[in-house]
């Protein structure tokens, strides 16, 4: 398997305009090893694109009109969805759920590196999870984006604003004085955000208790205890927090070590590092693509 460094001398050597050809390269090769139709999604999240906001590196609803690029042309055969994603819009992602369970009969999420909250949601939706040592899924607590005092957006857990808002009754039923503190606070908070809180919790635990069951063939008992762990923002301390193979199998996930099958988790890998060479060297924050080389991809110039 070429390491990262190795295929971005590779891709340095034969012209900028290779990328494509070289990432496409490992793609059919892969596709040739499980005979399955293949799929990358993959967003430029992290330090690789410092000035890109986060917004446009997360799932969004625009991002099913590049499933539909990299999906067309593909037989309604068995699916691996290579997933690299910090997660973003549930009903963006649920969207897309729906789009690859109506086109594909059997779905295989492979995790190379990174798949959070959304996007472990999509994983989720799949029939098992393909990830390696290194690879990590996330909590699917909803975060919630909402004006803070300045102007501003500020995302924050929706089980925090709840958590808060529980504090600040107690605090002020035990001393009343302390309205004078909760008050300006609580009056800050939009209209209708705790139901928004609620309800949005309350869909995503839903969603993947369902997907588990209907795709993952947990059942209804495993399918609930998993999805309440997963949303559990009290277990997981941050939203961010990696979980990890063996941790996610011990919560009933349906897990492949990419390490069984050694090939397949070099031509993973290869197709990865690709992508990350691709997100490095050019304007490209999400790419869409499929073993054929059909796909898109989104761009952003950033401005400094």
């Amino acid at each position: 398997m070429p390491a990262k460094n190795e295929i971005q001398t590779s891709i340095e050597l034969i012209s900028r305009s290779a990328q494509d050809a070289e990432r496409r390269k490992y793609l059919k090769k892969l596709h040739q090893h499980t005979k399955r139709n293949v799929v990358v999604y993959a967003s430029a999240f992290g330090p690789t694109k410092q000035g890109v906001p986060p917004s446009l590196l997360s799932i969004l609803p625009d991002d099913v009109q590049g499933f539909m690029a990299a999906f067309h042309g593909l037989p309604a055969a068995p699916l691996d969805l290579i997933l690299h994603s910090p997660g973003g819009s549930l009903e963006a992602a649920e969207q897309i759920v729906n789009y690859m369970r109506a086109k594909f009969p059997h779905i295989r999420a492979i995790v190379p590196q990174t798949a959070m909250s959304a996007a472990t949601m999509m994983a989720c939706a799949c029939d098992e999870i393909m990830m390696g040592k290194q690879s990590a899924i996330g909590p699917i607590d909803p975060q919630i984006t909402m004006p803070h005092g300045n102007g501003q957006l500020v995302t924050l857990p929706a089980q925090a604003i709840l958590d808060e808002f529980e504090q600040a009754k107690t605090e002020i039923q035990q001393n009343p004085k302390l309205a004078a503190i909760w008050i300006p606070k609580l009056q800050a908070l939009p209209h209708g955000i705790l139901s928004r809180c609620r309800t949005t919790q309350l869909l995503a635990e839903e969603k993947v208790e369902t997907w588990l069951k209907d795709y993952m063939k947990l059942d209804a008992g495993q399918a609930a205890e998993t999805a309440k762990w997963l949303a559990n923002a009290e277990e997981h301390k941050t939203h961010g927090r990696p979980i990890s193979a063996e941790l996610a199998r011990q919560h009933h996930l349906k897990i492949t070590s990419l390490e069984d099958d050694q090939t397949l988790q070099d031509l993973v890998l290869s197709v990865f590092h690709a992508t990350m060479v691709t997100f490095e060297r050019t304007k490209c924050v999400k790419v869409f693509e499929n073993h054929n080389g059909k796909g898109t991809f989104m761009q952003v110039n950033v401005v400094a």
